[in-house]
């Protein structure tokens, strides 16, 4: 049964294939996609995304096949997410399931908004399908039940980081591809990713919890894993698995 989907990515820095391979699975399996990003513009990729030679400094491999990227700019060019609306208008009681896709630009403006959270917390607590997919998992972190304890709705899970092994130091800039005047993007220049994610994550599972970061991660041996409601991915390398997890568990 074909079911609503809320699909949530940054505006400062999407990594192309974290937002085209669910899309594109999630479509191919009939379901309704409604994507919003904070302002409510297209979320461009980052520029490191939709380059065809670019080699990740530490894992020293191509990251991007041509085939990816071609994908990517085709739905660019047809305007497939030239439509967002924002992330503060979106309401969970209209949707099924959520879905929130990284780059470095999630830990921008996706993983501290306060607009996440509320509907990470609204979809937990009517026992929807949450996913997320590389840096985007931080959202979790900081979506936080109402209870004495106020723990993280993933406290006690199995849930899936980015590794501390995969954290460059070096300088990193936010440019979007397809920048324009009215989606520019941001002019911050961090020093490596703007946190180490898997810190984070290992303290709001709690003792009872367990994170899966697999630095040995690859295209042939991508990790994702599903813990009821969440569905979480490593980073770009399991992004069509990702994609292919949320399909099986929404059927």
């Amino acid at each position: 049964m074909a079911k609503k989907i809320l699909i949530l990515a940054s505006n400062t820095g999407l990594w192309g294939e974290e937002l085209q391979a669910p899309w594109d699975a999630l479509n191919k399996a009939g379901h309704t996609l409604t994507l919003a990003t904070p302002k409510g513009i297209v979320p461009l990729p980052h520029m490191l995304s939709v380059d065809k030679d670019f080699v990740d400094p530490l894992q020293n491999y191509h990251v991007n096949p041509p085939e990816v990227v071609d994908r990517i700019i085709q739905i660019l060019d047809t305007g497939e997410w030239n439509e967002p609306i924002k992330i503060e208008d979106a309401k969970m009681e209209d949707y099924d399931a959520l879905v929130i896709v990284g780059g470095p630009g999630a830990a921008l403006d996706l993983v501290g908004n306060p607009f996440v959270h509320a509907l990470c917390v609204n979809a937990w607590k009517a026992g929807k399908i949450l996913g997320a997919l590389c840096y985007a998992v931080g959202t979790f972190v900081w979506a936080r039940d109402t209870d004495i304890f106020h723990r993280s709705i993933i406290y006690g899970k199995n849930v899936v980081a980015h590794p501390r092994e995969w954290d460059f130091t070096g300088p990193l800039p936010y440019l979007l591809y397809r920048a324009s005047k009215e989606n520019p993007g941001t002019d911050l220049v961090t020093q490596g990713f703007a946190f180490p994610l898997v810190v984070i994550v290992e303290d709001a599972v709690g003792p009872h919890g367990k994170v899966y970061s697999d630095f040995t991660a690859n295209r042939e041996k991508p990790q994702c894993i599903y813990d009821h409601p969440f569905v979480t991915g490593l980073s770009v390398e399991s992004s069509i698995a990702f994609g292919n997890k949320l399909v099986e568990v929404l059927e």
